[in-house]
């Protein structure tokens, strides 16, 4: 990454709920924006103008040499389309790169979110010289980046790693591993976070079943990838502290103790690590 130390870039981390752009040269943000996804996400072209108009923010009259977002979809790559973003209905095929570049002038560069997310623990973050590690984003949804051998493993269309799809109990992974489980108590992950901090039973046990099932999940990683390390992030994993012990728990009867020994399972703390991550798209 030291070759382009000098060079500027606009990273872009299309979130469930949050769209983030920052300005970013080598490893330091010169600048950024966020802003929440608009409600009436039904309107393609609504979302899509929100992109450019962020862009536009934090460019200003710099010369920036290409912009590298991070989508939370399946995509290909080649042709610069965006496909299928659940939290985004009304985009079914966006032909985002084109879009971009006919705007900006500028190469487009594009990845599934979750492997941004890891890419950015790798380069910058927690990863660094990890050979074999997955990223773990905790949020609307549960997104997974794999680092296998030093490589990402984005797979066809960018969906390699879609634990959080996987059958479990009445639904899937996601439904018990995301801030969608916080929507069965009808409140939310951030919500709860403040009632286990005031020191809430019912809160703390709900926490406590969070952490069994995200634990599940992590057998399944651990069975499938065999990481030496995971990193979790995302807005929930601030409140790792509530969860934490019970997901240690819910793995420590893994089957292969030599791979448990050795799992690092860490959380991040940098809510750009994602943003940072797309800009190692550059090349």
């Amino acid at each position: 990454m030291n070759k382009y130390n000098s060079v500027k870039l606009i990273g872009v981390d299309l979130g469930g709920t949050k769209l983030n752009v920052g300005m970013v040269e080598g490893t330091k943000i010169l600048r950024k924006t966020s802003k929440m996804l608009p409600v009436i996400q039904k309107d393609e072209k609504c979302v899509i103008d929100l992109i450019i108009n962020l862009i536009k923010k934090v460019v200003k009259n710099d010369i920036i040499e290409g912009i590298c977002i991070g989508v939370p979809s399946l995509l290909d790559k080649k042709a610069g389309i965006v496909h299928d973003v659940l939290n985004i209905p009304s985009w079914k095929e966006v032909q985002l790169a084109s879009i971009l570049k006919a705007e900006f002038r500028v190469s487009i560069f594009m990845e599934n979110d979750a492997n941004c997310f890891a890419l950015g623990e790798y380069y910058f973050g927690l990863g660094k010289r990890c050979e074999n590690m997955v990223g773990i984003t905790l949020g609307t949804g549960l997104g997974t980046g794999i680092i296998s051998n030093n490589q990402i493993i984005s797979g066809a269309y960018g969906g390699a790693g879609e634990f959080g799809m996987l059958s479990y109990k009445d639904g899937i992974i996601e439904d018990y591993c995301s801030g969608k489980f916080f929507k069965r108590y009808n409140t939310t992950g951030k919500l709860m976070s403040e009632k286990a901090t005031q020191g809430n039973l019912e809160a703390l046990k709900i926490f406590d079943e969070f952490g069994s099932h995200l634990g599940h999940a992590i057998k399944t990683i651990m069975y499938t990838v065999n990481p030496d390390k995971i990193i979790i992030g995302g807005s929930i994993a601030k409140a790792a502290i509530f969860f934490d012990n019970s997901l240690k728990k819910s793995i420590s009867d893994f089957s292969y103790r030599k791979i448990l020994k050795n799992l690092k399972i860490e959380y991040s703390c940098n809510s750009d690590i994602a943003l940072l991550g797309a800009t190692s798209l550059y090349r």
